[in-house]
């Protein structure tokens, strides 16, 4: 008895706090889905209107629609691809004993605490400028032509800069993973004659596994939503080359003043975001099941 008052009490201690965050979710989603049928046009927001499915057609029709989530998918593929391999190697760098190896560890998570803006402004000018950028010194140190990345690879320099602020995180959860695990199988290996290779492909690697895994679900969620890196640096330009999902949407709500459609596009955002959520977290019960 005294157990099931103790629970009932307890729920209703937290009840506030469950209500406040639902309230806080559902809020701004159930507004966002009324609009995405509404006629509502900040340039005239006295004129409202039914629109029914014609936001969702508009949104679905735009031809930058297909291409946005072509360059969304390459954005997370590479970002993914990138910060993997990367803190993979990272990390197994920064178990090794060296001198001063918590200072190292500091400096090499620091970029994962720069603001995005702050981050796109620094690599647009001062390292990708084509002009008296660092890319652009070593390239004349070496004998080459300086490139103008955010014209001629814009895309590709878009990867570069969220992958240089998701790399610390990738490589602390890594990090964190690879210094779980046994020491006595390392010496156990060493001892059989496994040399490095063959010690990370059957041993560290499949440790890393389930690491590797909430990495790839966790970068994922927040890569559907880069907007910050794109804006200060291409503005999603040029024409579409680097204009993503979340990017379209602001286009559409803030360049065009199409609040119905740019929360239709939220709408569909939110369905594809939910669509790859549950294959990640599929993947991710398959793994930890292991």
């Amino acid at each position: 008895m005294a157990t099931r008052q103790t629970r009932t009490l307890a729920r209703l201690m937290m009840a506030p706090a469950v209500i406040l965050l639902l309230v806080w979710m559902i809020v701004p989603l159930a507004m966002t889905l009324w609009y995405s049928f509404q006629n509502y046009n900040l340039l005239n927001p006295a004129m409202r209107s039914f629109a029914g499915l014609l936001n969702y057609q508009f949104f679905y029709t735009d031809p930058a629609f297909f291409q946005a989530i072509g360059n969304t998918l390459i954005i997370v593929g590479g970002v993914l691809l990138i910060t993997v391999v990367g803190g993979i190697l990272l990390a197994l760098l920064l178990d090794q004993p060296m001198f001063g190896q918590g200072i190292v560890r500091i400096l090499v998570i620091s970029p994962f605490f720069v603001m995005p803006p702050v981050a796109a402004l620094v690599w647009k000018n001062m390292i990708m400028h084509p002009g008296y950028g660092v890319f652009a010194d070593i390239a004349r140190f070496l004998g080459l032509q300086p490139v103008d990345w955010f014209a001629q690879y814009p895309l590709a320099s878009i990867v570069i800069i969220v992958a240089w602020q998701w790399l610390p995180f990738a490589t602390l959860i890594l990090l964190t993973a690879l210094q779980s695990l046994d020491e006595e199988q390392k010496e156990a290996a060493e001892m059989d004659g496994a040399n490095f290779l063959n010690r990370f492909r059957y041993l560290v690697l499949p440790h890393l596994a389930r690491a590797i895994t909430v990495v790839i679900l966790i970068q994922t969620i927040f890569l559907l939503a880069v907007y910050a890196e794109i804006l200060v640096t291409t503005n999603g330009g040029p024409g579409y080359a680097t204009t993503n999902l979340a990017f379209l949407i602001y286009r559409t709500a803030l360049l065009s003043y199409d609040i119905g459609g740019a929360s239709a596009g939220g709408v569909i955002a939110v369905v594809l975001a939910n669509i790859v959520a549950i294959f990640l977290m599929r993947a991710v019960g398959r793994n930890l099941d292991r």
